[in-house]
């Protein structure tokens, strides 16, 4: 499981779930060499022989059986797939250090800045650890990076995440609904006078209209966008929403749950388990592009606007999440714990097939 030679071992933890498949349909036939984790032996067979049968395989029943295989193989890069990122990303992240990176697919205010708390230690092992490698973080991420750019910190920032998903026939899932039960908390968030306060869940609503002309309706969530958006910005009032909160059915199901405390471990099993169970019907992408949008303010009046142009927002991810690992594969990047445009700039998100289109 090794690296060995000139060969550089990248893990996907998850592998057998729709965005671990895809990194490794991506990542198969590179000069890297694949190794598939997850907890069910038939499945990593076959997905592997799906893609491409050199591609190894590694049975881990939990996130910490996969630590601990981290620790004895030592890959030089790990893609965690595998939910709820607050709890899974640090202890998967500290096996990597030192000398391997890593890589998560994280989008909640709690497992974001986490993450980026390692920043110190991973610069000391020489590692580069990134978070929020998908549409979730990097299609606002990038706005705010790109439009602040060479700029003052500006006064207000608010971003939108309009993600548009094919689905496939099924249920949640216990990765996903622990994900997001995990970063829901009792209520929304927003940054004031620079730090993160309460806000309601759904609120800051708005009625966005995209440059296709389709109108869209927005409310506050606790995301990790929200802090990529503060750090990228340095701006003391930012609000983060999104076209899927909390008026999507996955959400409905357990929105009566999300005065009480997640942190008591009964209530929070309870409301994992009722969203794992939502069953999901297929259903085609509902509109042809997801959007990354971005609102920027200036002491002195200015305002500019940002967007940024994707197609389907699981697809999206897959690729941003292929092109970060394979540029963590050749050591591009600093080392240290960062967000996808902070490590490698805002044009990374162009660089998979976005278009950034700004005022």
């Amino acid at each position: 499981m090794s690296q060995s030679g000139s060969t550089i071992e990248i893990w996907i933890l998850g592998a057998t779930g729709r965005i671990g498949r895809a990194v490794a349909a991506r990542l198969a036939g590179t000069d890297v060499s694949l190794v598939l984790v997850g907890r069910d032996p038939d499945r990593l067979a076959a997905a592997a022989v799906s893609i491409d049968d050199r591609i190894g395989t590694l049975v881990a029943r939990s996130p910490e059986e996969a630590e601990a295989e981290i620790t004895r193989h030592h890959p030089a890069v790990v893609i965690n797939t595998i939910g709820p990122f607050a709890r899974t990303a640090v202890p998967i992240a500290r096996p990597c250090l030192p000398g391997g990176h890593y890589l998560d697919l994280a989008n909640g205010i709690v497992a974001v800045p986490a993450l980026l708390g390692l920043h110190e230690e991973a610069i000391a092992a020489g590692s580069t650890l990134i978070t929020g490698a998908g549409f979730g973080v990097l299609a606002t991420e990038a706005l705010v990076a790109e439009l602040c750019q060479g700029q003052p910190s500006p006064t207000t920032v608010r971003v939108d995440a309009l993600p548009s998903v094919e689905l496939k026939a099924g249920t949640l899932g216990q990765a996903l609904a622990a994900s997001i039960v995990e970063g829901l908390p009792a209520g929304g968030r927003r940054y004031e006078g620079g730090h993160l306060v309460r806000a309601k869940l759904g609120g800051d609503p708005q009625r966005i209209t995209l440059p296709d002309g389709q109108v869209l309706g927005v409310g506050n969530v606790p995301t990790g966008e929200l802090h990529a958006a503060w750090i990228a910005s340095g701006a003391p009032s930012v609000t983060a929403t999104s076209s899927e909160a909390p008026t999507g059915r996955p959400v409905r199901a357990i929105l009566p749950l999300a005065g009480a405390p997640m942190s008591i471990p009964s209530l929070r099993r309870f409301a994992t388990r009722r969203l794992a169970a939502v069953r999901i019907k297929p259903r085609p992408r509902p509109r042809q592009h997801s959007w990354g949008h971005a609102v920027i303010s200036w002491p002195d009046g200015t305002t500019r606007e940002g967007w940024l142009r994707a197609g389907d927002a699981m697809d999206y991810t897959a690729a941003v999440a292929a092109e970060i690992a394979a540029r963590l594969a050749h050591s591009d990047a600093p080392p240290g714990a960062y967000t996808p445009a902070a490590a490698f700039g805002p044009l990374i998100a162009a660089s998979v097939g976005a278009e950034l289109i700004l005022d």
